[in-house]
């Protein structure tokens, strides 16, 4: 037996799905790719992607975690920190890091305070 893992989709917590269509889609620039509720006006669990990220969102209790984290490995980090920064969203405007370790990273913070940072492998500072 071969074992093989294919990827990882996080699960965030939210609470308005407006909101969060205003963050993923009108911010980051993901697209819902589906949503479903057992009923009108149920809580909604619906999966928003861009490239090949996809993250799943959920409006029902017990359902991830407010405050969660995801690191997505990236590539295109500076052009990403300008096109977020120019749409000049009022609820965040991040900032450009370069670690240490290695890696430039643009973090953001959701409506529901989770937090997705994208970062680039990039060289190392000289010592």
């Amino acid at each position: 037996m071969s074992i093989a893992f294919r990827r990882a989709v996080p699960v965030f917590r939210i609470y308005s799905l407006e909101k969060a269509q205003e963050f993923y889609v009108g911010f980051l620039g993901f697209k819902v790719d589906w949503e479903n509720s057992f009923e009108p006006g149920g809580p909604v669990y619906m999966q928003v992607s861009r490239g090949d990220v996809a993250f799943h969102l959920s409006e029902h209790h017990g359902d991830g975690t407010p405050g969660s984290v995801a690191y997505v490995y990236s590539s295109g980090v500076e052009d990403l920190h300008r096109e977020l920064n120019d749409k000049k969203y009022r609820h965040n405007r991040p900032g450009l890091q370069r670690q240490d370790w290695g890696m430039l990273e643009v973090a953001v913070v959701d409506p529901f305070n989770n937090r997705i940072v994208f970062g680039e492998p990039v060289e190392k500072p000289a010592v």
